[in-house]
């Protein structure tokens, strides 16, 4: 009576205690699948009063580093670290007024920022057939703006941003992978050249434009890394 009793209970337990150490294998496989770390180099860009369109003259060099949480195949999330520097001037006028104003500025520039990216393909469920996504992303983040030689006026060097942008993923193998991110930072002040409509008068116009802010943009190429391992099973006796 006890022997047939105990024996199913032993079955189950044992059944039970390998189901659950599967399940347990196949989580820390997951896992060991979900995080990424990567740096990358590019350049940084600037659109505002001293230029109003993206000029190649005007990019600065720079780089990043990231840490990435792939939640599933389709969404990840980014936290980077971003550093360089922005520069603009009057070399090329657009206009009589900056023709007059003829000046220029560059500072250094370093963002913290968190992001949402969305690929748009399931690159990562079968990579003998796709090893490549596009993908989406947009989030908020925060700069720190290098002092300037002389304010115009008085402002917080620290600014929040949104970037926003597409990028382009390509896996090497199951370790590595290499991506290409254009991404655009809108801000909340007018002052990352140092120039705005209040500052100075020449004339009848104004020095800048205080109604609209300034932009400043990240163009680079990153190499990544997944921690990918796959632990060997337990053997069961």
């Amino acid at each position: 009576m006890f022997k047939s009793f105990k024996r199913p209970c032993a079955c189950l337990f044992s059944g039970s205690f390998i189901l659950c150490a599967l399940l347990f294998l196949i989580n820390v496989e997951v896992q060991a699948q979900k995080d990424e770390i990567g740096a990358g180099l590019g350049g940084f860009n600037y659109t505002g009063d001293l230029s109003r369109d993206f000029q190649i003259s005007n990019v600065r060099p720079g780089g990043t580093v990231f840490y990435r949480r792939n939640f599933n195949n389709y969404l990840s999330g980014k936290i980077s670290l971003s550093g360089g520097a922005l520069s603009g001037s009057d070399r090329l006028p657009y206009d009589a007024l900056a023709q007059q104003r003829d000046t220029a500025f560059q500072i250094g520039i370093f963002e913290l920022s968190g992001v949402v990216e969305y690929y748009f393909l399931d690159y990562k469920e079968n990579i003998n057939l796709l090893r490549w996504s596009p993908y989406f992303f947009i989030g908020a983040g925060v700069a720190f703006l290098g002092p300037h030689e002389q304010k115009t006026e008085s402002y917080s060097s620290v600014q929040p941003v949104i970037p926003f942008g597409l990028g382009f993923k390509y896996i090497l193998n199951r370790e590595w992978h290499i991506g290409l991110e254009a991404g655009i930072r809108k801000t909340f002040t007018d002052y990352i050249d140092n120039i705005s409509g209040s500052d100075l008068r020449i004339k009848d116009y104004a020095y800048g434009d205080e109604h609209t802010a300034d932009w400043y943009y990240f163009i680079g190429l990153s190499l990544s890394y997944t921690f990918y391992t796959i632990p060997c099973p337990y053997q069961f006796n």
